[in-house]
């Protein structure tokens, strides 16, 4: 255990009674077994439980402040600790009061699986929880009917007896928690049949909750004073609803869009075409537009996830991939050949980029250039993609690609690539970066041949 439970619920010793709890529950959510399986984390759990027990009952965190529960270890031996010679020095060990019979009951968690449509549009769902709850016989008081506590015979209702002790400082009188009534002050000489004396006992109950749209995986739903009831029948903790959204078999959640592939022909691809996709609102038409290229990404606004704090739905971003066939026979292969001869393409020459009988920007740029000038920009898409509507990012990709200004400059995309992972800039977050010859030099006047 802690040696110093203040600091192993990361407080001070001036916290509130408030801050001690909520300090406790968020040490527990982190640490609790059930959630994380590490030994390690289930020994913290141990001294954050056994720390908040001390320091949430005023009296035994009085007790605490004056040097009991270890906080000096076992002192200068002998038995007795910083608290016993306090005792000897102011009094003999001043009345603590006996422990409260009567306390707060634990938090509970309990986890429930989702599919991504319940976690979508939300869903009422019924939980049947096992925890502990105010025996019905004895109403919580830990007595059979008719009867009650009495008062220790041993300390008298104090809840802690007196001894003498030796130490290098003579002999003491100490204070120590009562062995007859643990503390307690009262014994139960008549405990309850029921549930022997705890005032509560087990019990399954059913429990409605209302799961809003928009929930993500991991989020938590709080359900005051569902959790178990205290000992004696004191106030119950709350519950804890832990939501888990299952996979869906096409479609993949991102915050409150949705992304799912689709994967069309080389025909379809040029030609056009409707097609049938999968959402939650059920089977969707989409249109295929002509000339669709391999790596389109269309939306379709509003079928995306519920926002949860806000109105209306994501997006569904439908990503296609034009499918190019691998073996052809011998007939496909001679049409092909023949739609290449009609669009004038040859065979292992690039085809310039016109429509109209306009030159296209690859090819005014080339026409632009000094031969032979290498172009080209490494660029991570986060600085390109622009979702939110924020030029002062994707300006940043702009004036690389369009004017040439960029903060990084290398000769190849393998060196850019290595410096940025060096800056710790990786995969989408890769800077935008200018690649030219050593010869050559980019400016936003056009490329411009350097002197040496």
């Amino acid at each position: 255990m802690a040696q110093d439970h203040y600091s192993a619920l990361g407080i001070t010793k001036e916290a509130s009674a408030d801050e001690i709890k909520r300090a406790y529950r968020k040490l527990a959510r982190e640490l609790h077994p059930d959630i994380n399986p590490d030994p390690r984390s289930q020994e913290r759990f141990k001294e954050v439980t056994h720390a908040y027990e001390i320091l949430s009952d005023p009296e035994k965190r009085r007790s605490y402040d004056l040097g009991g529960d270890g906080a000096f270890g076992s002192g200068f031996g002998g038995g007795f600790g910083f608290g016993d010679i306090m005792d000897a020095f102011f009094g003999g060990g001043g009345s603590r009061g006996p422990r409260a019979r009567v306390r707060r009951g634990q938090d509970a968690l309990i986890r429930i699986d989702l599919t991504l449509e319940e976690a979508a549009f939300g869903v009422e769902r019924e939980l049947t929880v096992e925890t502990a709850v105010t025996c019905e016989v004895c109403t919580g008081t830990g007595c059979e009917p008719g009867s009650s506590p009495t008062t220790c015979e041993l300390c008298r209702g104090r809840g802690e007896v007196q001894q003498v002790t030796r130490s290098i400082l003579g002999q003491m009188m100490t204070s120590r928690p009562c062995a007859n009534c643990q503390g307690y002050g009262t014994t139960i000489k008549q405990p309850c049949g029921e549930c022997a004396g705890d005032g509560r006992v087990r019990s399954r109950s059913t429990l409605e909750i209302n799961i809003p749209a928009g929930i993500d995986d991991g989020n938590r739903i709080q359900l005051s004073g569902k959790g178990e009831v205290g000992p004696g029948g004191g106030p119950s903790g709350d519950l804890y609803v832990e939501v888990h959204i299952q996979s869906h078999e096409s479609l993949v959640r991102d915050g409150d869009d949705l992304h799912t592939p689709l994967a069309i022909s080389m025909v379809d691809a040029a030609l056009g075409t409707t097609v049938e996709i999968e959402s939650l609102d059920g089977i969707l038409e989409l249109t295929i537009p002509q000339g669709t290229q391999s790596g389109t990404t269309i939306p379709i606004r509003g079928k995306g996830v519920t926002r949860l704090r806000g109105n209306g739905r994501g997006e569904l971003f439908v990503h296609i991939e034009v499918v190019i066939p691998t073996k052809l026979s011998d007939k496909e292969a001679e049409i092909l050949r023949s739609f290449a001869a009609l669009r004038g393409d040859k065979e292992n020459v690039a085809v310039s980029n016109t429509q109209g009988g306009e030159t296209g920007f690859f090819s005014r740029l080339k026409e632009a250039l000094p031969a032979p000038v290498p172009v080209a920009t490494v660029c991570g898409r986060y600085w390109v993609m622009d979702r939110d509507n924020r030029w002062e990012r994707v300006q940043v990709a702009y004036d690389a690609i369009a004017k040439g200004q960029a903060q990084y400059t290398h000769t190849s995309a393998r060196q850019a690539l290595a410096e940025s992972y060096v800056r710790n800039e990786t995969d989408e977050f890769v800077v935008p970066t200018l690649i030219v010859d050593e010869q050559y030099s980019f400016h936003s006047t056009g490329f411009h041949l350097c002197s040496g």
